[in-house]
């Protein structure tokens, strides 16, 4: 029996897009094809929770253009559900849907229906609300950039900005654990493996404080790909109110595409970029994508509205896209 703690909704979207163990007799749906039956329910003035019910599907089918018979494979996996959310629970993993009332509203008003279906995590949930600097860049990151990094992070937990980051090595793991040794707060979005990353000793301390929370629009013991690590970065973006990109390599490597998606994306947030002799040539190459250069000076005492005004003069000259109607979709 699937645990009462998962609304109808969620059990619904869980059976159509979970991944449970090495089940594969049914292709779970992808995120373009939920979209697609998003968009048939909401024309029709339904929830996900309604697919439960069978006499729902056939109709579900025509509407989406998604095989019956798939639909009706992928709603009966009750018993595999069941299991695998036990499972999760006692790890102490939680899900969440888009059709959650604490699913993070940035992903919804920034990604539309881009914004994963699912999302698992551990630890404190209120954290989901977002904000704060997301930081990004190299695993193999030089002295100079660590260091910066450092100061970067313990500067936001001085002035109570969560750190947003994506737990792999390198400036994500260094921007996070920063920010927890200086007292601050982290969000840790991951490509890879929730379950492991989320019993590491760090992470335990942090978790327990309510300083710390991570989630992953995959399955708990999601293997890394270029796929997921890519899924990833747009979550970070999303997530934050503004982002820093420590280093990057031209045209090469994630956080080049991360950073680049998001410059390019009609609505962006704010992308600020390490600047100086010292950095990788992407880093000067996103400057001219639209990136902003991190100021020299830093107002230690008023960092927030620093940053808000650069970020309010750099956009001054940018067209703004008209919002699409994901924007205020809730489902």
């Amino acid at each position: 029996m699937v645990n009462d703690f998962l609304t109808e909704d969620t059990k619904a979207i869980l059976l159509l897009c979970g991944v449970f163990g090495k089940d594969c007799s049914e292709k779970p749906l992808s995120l373009a094809e939920y979209s697609l039956l998003v968009r048939w329910l909401i024309k029709v003035k339904m929830r996900p929770g309604n697919l439960l019910q069978i006499d729902f599907i056939n109709d579900a089918s025509m509407g989406s253009g998604i095989d019956k018979q798939r639909l009706e494979s992928l709603l009966g996996r009750g018993v595999q559900l069941g299991f695998a959310v036990e499972e999760w629970q006692r790890n102490g993993i939680w899900i969440i849907s888009r059709s959650d009332g604490d699913y993070p509203a940035r992903y919804k008003k920034h990604l539309k229906d881009k914004a994963p279906p699912l999302l698992f995590g551990v630890g404190n949930r209120s954290l989901l609300q977002g904000g704060g600097l997301g930081i990004v860049g190299s695993r193999n990151v030089d002295q100079a950039g660590e260091s910066f990094t450092r100061q970067v992070a313990e500067l936001c937990a001085n002035n109570c900005m969560p750190v947003v980051s994506g737990g792999a090595r390198g400036v994500d793991q260094i921007s996070m654990n920063a920010a927890l040794e200086a007292g601050g707060v982290a969000i840790g979005i991951l490509a890879e493996n929730l379950l492991k990353k989320s019993v590491e000793r760090n992470a335990r301390h942090a978790i327990a404080d309510g300083r710390l929370v991570l989630l992953s629009p995959y399955h708990p013991n999601a293997r890394f790909t270029v796929g997921t690590a890519m899924g990833r970065n747009k979550l970070i973006y999303a997530m934050s109110d503004y982002s820093l990109v420590v280093s990057a390599e031209h045209k090469k490597g994630g956080t080049w595409t991360g950073a680049e998606e998001e410059l390019k994306r009609g609505n962006s947030l704010p992308v600020f970029v390490r600047i100086g002799n010292d950095v990788p040539q992407g880093n000067s190459k996103l400057l001219g994508l639209g990136a902003i250069a991190w100021p020299d000076l830093i107002d230690r005492n008023n960092f927030r509205q620093q940053l808000h005004d650069l970020a309010v003069n750099a956009r001054e000259n940018r067209p703004i896209k008209n919002l699409s109607l994901f924007d205020f979709q809730a489902d």
